[in-house]
């Protein structure tokens, strides 16, 4: 027996299937934001990164904060975060000047807020 209260098997198969293709991530815009939050999920970068963008202005990679590990571990996290479009940087002579790129988070802050990117 059917009570009132419970859709039919036709309306909430129809509620299902649209709602399903509506809205979401486009595989682009998931890519993004997965390799953003790929960047991030490491504590040495994720530390680097705060670092950099606490500071607002560009920093030499020798005023970075000590975050534990060898300076060729430094640089490898540093490369994975230009890699990912989170900082930027330019040598100037033997140093390397970082900053955060203000934009960089943008897909990732609209998919946690729930706007999709790129849907």
């Amino acid at each position: 027996m059917t009570t009132a209260t419970q859709p039919s098997k036709a309306a909430s198969d129809d509620a299902c299937c649209s709602t399903a293709s509506e809205g979401g991530l486009s595989e682009e815009a998931a890519e993004q934001v997965a390799s953003l939050l790929k960047a991030l999920a490491d504590p040495v970068r994720l530390r680097l990164y705060s670092a950099i963008a606490a500071r607002g202005e560009e920093v030499c990679v020798c005023d970075i904060p000590d975050v534990g590990v060898a300076q060729p571990t430094v640089s490898h996290h540093l490369r994975k975060l230009r890699d990912a479009g989170l900082v930027d940087c330019e040598r100037r002579g033997t140093w390397v000047y970082y900053w955060a790129v203000p934009e960089a988070l943008n897909a990732a802050r609209d998919f946690m807020s729930g706007n999709a990117p790129g849907a």
